[in-house]
């Protein structure tokens, strides 16, 4: 009787073994079968950059020649016309300056916003925060006009200050933010106050070093807004020195011709400074994603 157990026992753990053996080669399968896809899907969403990148390097390439992954003749000529025929570098400075004023006025009125909507008590408050986020829906092609007027009563077309006053504030940046306040407790507020802080102390000193995940997003956000702009400044800004990027890339493409190694070159130009951004603040960007409730 105690052998017929024993040899129980024995076959038992016997099949426990191959179920393991089994669960774990299958989980082994999937999991090379999982990152095959995510490099396959990895490589096709890199290859239009790189070929961008190669194309900028080949002088005198079209689009109708098949893409290439290195180029045959490596030049600069696409980045030296660009700088020198061109006035490229005063298109940069123009785009680096409006992007970083409206990244800076956002997260001003936004943080200032998001802490009156999380907390200051005052009536109608949800009314006020839903009609406020309903602009959200209104399209810029719809406002175009009446904020052309607008700008033009002030006597600002053709300004710095014309192309930012639209940009100063953002619904979606008072979104953000207020839902990373929301996620503040409140009985660090209620110590502060004990301790005769009043709102601009509690504001300054536990909100905002408690939301920086969330400003990090919003800046990502703000500043790819208005470096990728191009409806807003192309009916405000006339000259063209005071062109931003993507109507200076708009405009190297000729009617007839168009020399795509230079178009390539400028393209390559405006992707570095929102690459580089990203990859500083990615992690700030997934903590503040995650943190602030948006799905």
């Amino acid at each position: 009787m105690a052998e017929a157990r024993s040899l129980d026992r024995r076959g038992a753990g016997e099949r426990s073994d191959r179920t393991s053996a089994d669960a774990r080669r299958r989980a082994s399968v999937g999991g090379v079968l999982l990152h095959a896809v995510v490099i396959l899907g990895a490589a096709l969403m890199f290859f239009p950059f790189l070929w961008t990148v190669v194309t900028s390097l080949s002088d005198g390439v079209g689009l109708s020649t098949e893409p290439s992954l290195w180029p045959e003749n490596p030049s600069l000529n696409g980045y030296e016309t660009l700088f020198t025929e061109r006035p490229f570098a005063r298109v940069v400075a123009n785009s680096f300056f409006l992007a970083t004023a409206t990244t800076v006025a956002q997260l001003f009125t936004s943080a200032t916003a998001a802490y009156a909507f999380s907390r200051l008590p005052f009536r109608g408050r949800g009314i006020v925060f839903a009609v406020y986020l309903a602009t959200m829906m209104i399209p810029l092609q719809v406002l175009v006009v009446p904020l052309f007027a607008q700008i033009k009563a002030f006597g600002l077309i053709n300004t710095y200050l014309g192309a930012l006053l639209p940009t100063f504030a953002a619904a979606f940046g008072i979104f953000l933010l207020r839902q990373a306040i929301n996620q503040v407790p409140r009985e660090l507020d209620e110590a502060a106050t004990l301790d005769g802080a009043g709102h601009f102390r509690i504001f300054w000193q536990i909100i905002i070093p408690n939301i920086r995940p969330a400003l990090a997003t919003l800046t990502i956000f703000a500043f790819m807004g208005s470096w990728n702009s191009f409806l807003w400044p192309l009916i405000v800004l006339r000259d063209a020195e005071l062109q931003t990027l993507p109507i200076a890339l708009a405009a190297l493409q000729g009617q007839y011709t168009t020399a795509w190694d230079v178009v390539m070159a400028g393209s390559v130009v405006s992707i570095i400074p929102m690459l580089a951004l990203y990859i500083f603040a990615q992690k700030y960007v997934i903590q503040g994603v995650a943190s602030s409730g948006i799905k």
